[in-house]
């Protein structure tokens, strides 16, 4: 199944898949379809959870008792791995992100897959374990419930101007 890029306007992209060192260990998950994108002028990249208030680097954190969508209910909470509550700074991010999405009138958003924050249909599970269930990170649910469509990286490769998913979930 393809995700056909929007042939007008922006698509919302985590900056880690740019280039930017942004995750919590100061890496980048650069793609190629997203430098391609940047190049067009079409990739608006955020971080949430820079754009919340967190450092480069910054301990790892997992949401716990849910997902993003119960994040923003206000029933889960998101914890980093020395035991601080976090929750304010992803849900701070995730506003920005939406507020990006909004004013370039973005309907689709491409984000690192797994993250806390980015994360979308699968994250981590609360415990720190490296053990994965079904979920949304915390800005994903967010750019969901403002009726973007959301993709995982892993799950895309260009092929032939459009972004396609794939089966490969590793």
């Amino acid at each position: 199944m393809s995700v056909e890029l929007p042939s007008e306007g922006r698509v919302i992209v985590s900056a880690c898949l740019a280039g930017v060192a942004c995750t919590h260990e100061a890496e980048a998950k650069t793609r190629d379809w997203t430098v391609k994108l940047v190049a067009e002028g079409r990739a608006v990249l955020v971080c949430p959870e820079v754009a919340g208030g967190l450092p480069i680097p910054r301990p790892a954190a997992e949401i716990v008792d849910g997902s993003g969508v119960d994040v923003l209910a206000g029933s889960a909470r998101v914890i980093g791995e020395t035991g601080e509550d976090v929750t304010e700074n992803y849900l701070a991010g995730a506003r920005k992100a939406a507020e990006a999405a909004r004013d370039v009138g973005a309907r689709l958003a491409i984000l690192k897959a797994r993250s806390p924050s980015c994360g979308c249909g699968e994250i981590h599970n609360g415990k720190f374990d490296g053990e994965l269930r079904a979920g949304d990170g915390v800005t994903a649910a967010m750019l969901k419930q403002d009726g973007l469509e959301v993709v995982p990286d892993d799950q895309v490769e260009e092929a032939d101007g459009c972004l396609e998913k794939t089966s490969d979930t590793s």
